[in-house]
């Protein structure tokens, strides 16, 4: 592990045990350390629907409505119309997911 990753590896370290969040950090610094790992739980260009994104932050913590808030609110995550891409996975081309685009065939 490179020497710049140890920080994060010590706060996860600290609020996971067993693959589960144990808590949910209050210092802006670390809970960011904690969203990043857990928005690589989502796949890079797939779309999926709220019910799924609280499954899959559900097996990581019980509060999965904050966890997702969190993800949304610091733009690892976007949301439209309840379905959620990880951020930079879908170009921004100013339409719905899963909305065709204007003139494509």
């Amino acid at each position: 592990m490179d020497s710049a990753d140890e920080p994060d590896r010590r706060v996860l370290e600290i609020f996971v045990e067993g693959g589960r969040l144990i808590d949910i950090p209050v210092k802006r610094k670390k809970r960011m350390v904690i969203l990043r790992w857990l928005v690589e739980d989502f796949q890079p260009g797939r779309r999926y629907p709220e019910p799924e994104v609280n499954d899959i932050l559900g097996r990581r913590h019980p509060d999965f409505a904050t966890l997702r808030r969190l993800l949304v609110d610091e733009e690892l995550l976007q949301r439209r119309n309840s379905v959620y891409w990880r951020t930079g996975s879908v170009p921004n081309l100013g339409h719905d997911p899963g909305s065709p685009l204007v003139g494509s065939s």
